[in-house]
């Protein structure tokens, strides 16, 4: 019988695909040259996708490369968590066993939840940064096996990817930097519909330049030929040529099938069904065959031997023989680790399961699921508790399926795949109504939510609810960044409390709806608090209360700063101490700690911060512990002792980035490149906000590190690429962001920029809706730096015409905003010192002693930007009292070297014309000779010719070119054409920020006392 069976239906040969195979052994050679390399794989179900990657793989292990192939497991809608990696791991694991302990050293716990092989999957960490941590750790691991091998990894039909598996690939497709690595990935390209889950990830890949896709079309007539030929081992007859072709419409595994049919003489193969084409070979097996054939169909992608022999119902001799018989026919194939079988294709066994009838697939699998139940060990155990949910769900035993699911929710969980948890949990839900009352009742709470349980009751002996199912899904769907759905979650949940009043679990329920409001820009979440807290009052302590008391605290400390906050905080402490639960006291006591620090009892509120610290380190609560290195940093720079903040940063970092919180990571380098630029280190400032921007997950510290760029740039006169920043530091916080140390800061940057820009109408502008902002409490460290820029500004425009309107209104209104900021310590004295100097110089009555004071105040501080501008000023006003000339100097070249150590274009502009203008040399080794020369006019010194001074001189007095021709008896395109060329020649942007150039560079106007221009030199109109 086996002999009537027995087919060869592959080819031999390798037909066409020759430039698809060539593109594939290039990525193979450029990935030997330390460049990793990601392939796309896609085409219809059958064009020969799986016989390229075999003949790839065929030429990667001829050219020593380690290969390992995983495929996607198609088990139902929520598959197995990353189960082509896990597989291809397994793989590199039994073929590099030393070298992959090696790479994944140190981090053994976090990746055995991808391989369980490495160890025992810890029960936490679980945050919204968990999965973030575990693909991180996965790239790198990655990256050390392939940096001294080409490694080659395949995944299989990822048309059936859970999300997991898909989110780690875009992970990897976008992140991996070295190492001799290529990951080929291969999709049906006829199942990805519009609403597959695989398309948007597809368009994502294709705008990676990193990433090639190879898309396989169907064999012309010739290519067809040539496989039937292989097949055939003969020349086969045209007209039987022209008959597959046309059927098969070159679809490489048809004519595979219809040669198959040929060959055996089963010639109702040629029919117009393909389903019917596909099954017509099952169908002439023997009864044993057909029927173990039907329950592999059904099993999944895989069935292990083991489980197949428990469900078949048949002896071994049985089943061994009718596994002979499927695999003789080509139907079947033994797995390559040789523990299981699988169909050759696909597509074939999506042809029998759909043949099943209803009640027969029920009952198929719940032999299936039977047989796991009776024996643990027929599958590998990661896999057990996932196939067994699906089995009993397909068996349609919802008394059998509810529990089953919700305990590869767990599993799930416990993988960090809180997208398949998601998925999980939501068919439990759907079965819960249809699940028994006596099933419902004997289940308790088998994972947590964030404060669990809600409802303040026990969860060993209280009985799960529906509720109870909803929380942990919101918190499944936040975790796995699915917002969205988390929101109609807790919006279903607080529906269902409409009638069943639980005030507990409804203040969770508006608590986690205030963090995702706030996070999706719905809002700043603080209507859902309210809500929380109302609910709350009068009731018994428990964690939901202390929870909602900090999340109120920490709310009003980040958006409306006042005392209040304190007392809210100290008694969410309180509330947690009392109820043992220590994680929500010390996420307590940091925000009592800040705030503290905010109210001027620093040295306390920096004490508890670093209690909290060390307490949460010795508990192995990272991510506490990076808060606590946040808030501590920003506190310190907040009291000018940025050289410690910059040191606590570090140590944080070092600590986040060994548990991969990535977006700690990114506030503490964002906070360090704060402290970084204070100091004067300005390269390394930019190095820590770029790591920050890169690393940063949310939108937040990535506002924070664009905004910390565009601070660097603006300081050095990099004026587009400070409004490139701004604007990508806005787009990042969205206009639902209300807290003040992000407002402020922006001001400041809208400030400077306009300044910059000869735009003062629009500084006075920025700085009036500042104000209307308000500043609260212990946000003068952000007030001072914006105030400070807008006075300064006001004084750099004094004399042009644009700014004589208005300024002593607006010079009113910064000494009033003034009145109220705290100077708790000498950096914030220094900043309303150099505030009150310039607002002396906005108004032309500043003095030498002025600025004396000034220099003084700043000189012991470590701000040595600051202290270069300060010396700057007070070198012009010594120049301009025409007193003694060395000192001013003396200020001049110490200035000058500190900006151009800093890259400061802006500020070391102004200190060598001042210096050439002076005739003060502005080397220390020229500094004995005698005075040079007068130098040049400063005008010539730009480039500029005779006539374009001329138009520069009246562009900055604010005349249009209309005005210019006509003063200049030229016409007003000649005039455009000047004005253009003068642009390029001042290397401005626009007529403002020559304007304001030419001013700050006192071109047209005086260099000593007001009124006695320089010989030859006439005031600027209205000066």
């Amino acid at each position: 019988m086996l002999g009537d069976v027995e087919t060869r239906s592959v080819s031999p040969v390798f037909v066409g695909r020759a430039d698809e195979l060539a593109v594939l052994t290039d990525a193979l050679a450029r990935a030997a040259a330390q460049e990793p390399q990601a392939m796309l794989v896609g085409g219809e179900a059958g064009v020969g996708k799986t016989r390229l990657t075999e003949e790839f793989l065929c030429e990667a292990a001829r050219s020593g490369a380690v290969v390992a192939v995983g495929g996607c497991v198609e088990i139902g809608a929520e598959g197995l968590p990353f189960a082509p990696f896990s597989t291809a791991l397994r793989t590199l694991h039994r073929r590099l066993p030393g070298e992959l302990a090696a790479a994944a050293a140190g981090q053994e716990d976090e990746l055995a939840r991808i391989l369980p092989e490495l160890g025992d999957t810890p029960r936490g960490p679980h945050d919204e940064e968990s999965t973030a941590r575990l693909f991180e750790l996965t790239a790198r691991m990655l990256e050390r096996l392939a940096a001294d091998r080409t490694v080659v990894l395949v995944l299989e039909d990822l048309h059936w990817a859970d999300t997991s598996t898909r989110h780690l690939l875009s992970y990897l497709f976008r992140t991996l930097a070295s190492g001799r690595l290529v990951i080929v990935a291969t999709y049906r390209a006829d199942d990805v519909h519009r609403r597959h889950p695989l398309r948007p990830l597809l368009a994502e890949l294709d705008r990676l330049r990193t990433v090639q896709r190879i898309e396989l079309p169907r064999f012309n007539r010739a290519e067809v030929r040539r496989q039937l030929a292989g097949i055939l081992a003969s020349q086969p007859d045209e007209a039987f040529v022209d008959s597959v072709f046309d059927r098969s419409d070159g679809n490489a595994f048809f004519v595979e099938e219809l040669a198959a049919c040929q060959r055996s003489g089963c010639h109702a193969g040629l029919t117009e069904s393909l389903r019917d084409l596909l099954l017509v070979r099952v169908e002439v097996l023997p009864e044993a065959a057909q029927r173990v054939v039907r329950i592999v169909a059904e099993g999944g992608s895989t069935v292990e031997y083991p489980l197949l022999r428990a469900v078949a119902g048949l002896t071994e001799d049985e089943l061994i023989e009718a596994l002979r018989a499927a695999v003789g026919a080509n139907i079947l194939l033994a797995t390559p680790d040789g523990d299981g079988y699988r169909f050759r294709h696909s597509l074939v066994r999506e042809a029998v399961s759909d043949d099943l009838l209803p009640g027969e697939r029920a009952r198929v699998n719940r032999r299936y699921a039977e047989a796991m139940e009776a024996d643990d060990w027929l599958i590998r155990a990661e896999e057990r508790v996932i196939r067994l949910a699906s089995y009993w769900y397909c068996a349609n035993d919802a008394a059998k399926a509810l529990p089953a699911v919700l305990a590869a929710s767990v599993a799930a969980r416990r993988r960090h795949a809180y997208s398949e948890q998601l998925n999980l949990l939501e068919r439990a839900l759907d079965l819960w109504e249809s699940a028994p009352e006596e099933v419902r009742e004997a289940l308790r709470p088998v994972d947590y939510t964030e404060v669990y349980p809600p409802c303040g009751c026990d969860p060993a002996t209280t009985p799960l609810k529906r509720l109870d199912l909803l929380a942990e899904a919101t918190v499944a769907a936040r975790f796995g960044g699915e917002r969205e759905r988390a929101l109609k979650l807790t919006k279903t949940a607080l529906r269902l409390l409409e009638e069943d009043r639980d005030p507990l679990r409804a203040a969770w329920f508006w608590t986690e709806r205030s963090r995702l409001v706030s996070s999706l820009a719905r809002g700043d979440g603080w209507e859902e608090l309210a809500r929380a807290q109302e609910l709350v009052k009068g009731l018994p302590p428990s964690q939901v209360h202390a929870e909602v008391l900090v999340r109120a605290a920490g709310w009003g400390m980040l958006h409306n700063p006042g005392p209040g906050n304190l007392e809210a905080a100290e008694r969410a402490v309180a509330y947690a101490r009392m109820l043992g639960a220590e994680e929500i006291e010390l996420n307590a006591r940091i925000t009592v700690g800040s705030l503290l620090t905010d109210s001027g009892d620093a040295e306390r509120g920096l004490a508890e911060m670093l209690t909290v610290r060390e307490r949460a380190a010795e508990l192995g609560l990272v991510m506490l512990a990076g808060r606590a290195h946040i808030n501590l940093t920003s506190q310190l720079e907040s009291m000018g002792r940025s050289r410690e903040a910059v040191e606590l940063a570090e140590q944080g970092v070092e600590l986040v980035k060994k548990s991969r919180l990535l977006d700690t990571e990114a506030w503490l380098s964002g906070n360090m490149a704060e402290s970084l630029y204070s100091l004067g280190r300005w390269d390394e400032a930019a190095a820590a906000a770029q790591r920050g921007l890169s690393v940063g997950q949310s939108a937040a510290p990535r506002g924070s590190a664009s905004a910390r760029l565009s601070y660097l740039a603006l300081a050095r006169g990099e004026l587009s690429e400070a409004t490139g920043r701004l604007a990508a530091a806005h787009a990042h916080f969205g206009t639902h962001d209300s807290q003040p140390q992000h407002r402020i800061p922006l001001y400041r940057l809208a400030v400077g920029i306009a300044a910059g820009e000869g735009r003062i109408a629009d500084v006075r502008a920025e700085i009036a809706d500042a104000i209307a902002y308000g500043f609260p409490l212990g946000h003068h460290r952000y007030a001072w730096p914006l105030l400070l820029a807008a006075a300064s500004a006001e004084a750099d425009a004094r004399g042009l015409p644009v700014a004589d309107a208005g300024r002593e209104a607006a010079l009113d209104v910064l000494r009033d905003a003034a009145r109220a900021l705290a100077t708790p310590v000498p950096v914030w004295a220094a900043h309303a010192e150099f505030f009150r100097a310039e607002l002396l110089r906005a108004e032309d009555r500043d003095t030498a002693a002025d600025w004396a004071g000034v220099e003084r105040t700043i000189r012991p501080l470590e701000r040595p930007y600051l202290l270069a501008r300060a010396r700057h000023r007070l070198a012009e006003a010594l120049l301009a009292a025409g007193g003694d000339r060395e000192p001013a100097g003396v200020l001049l070249r110490e200035a000058y070297a500190t900006a151009d150590r800093l890259g400061s274009r802006t500020l070391r502009e102004d200190l060598a014309l001042l210096a050439q203008r002076a005739r003060l040399p502005l080397s220390g080794a020229d500094a004995p000779r005698a005075l040079p020369a007068p130098a040049p006019d400063p005008v010539e010194a730009l480039g500029l010719t005779s006539r374009e001074r001329d138009v520069l001189r009246l562009v900055a007095a604010g005349n249009s070119n209309r005005r210019i021709a006509e003063e200049l008896f030229i016409s007003p395109k000649t005039a455009s054409v000047h004005v253009s060329n003068i642009l390029a020649k001042l290397g401005v942007a626009g007529r403002g920020e020559a304007a304001a150039l030419a001013h700050r560079l006192r071109l047209f106007g005086p260099l000593t006392p007001a009124g006695s221009p320089p010989p030859g030199v006439s005031p600027a109109p209205g000066v």
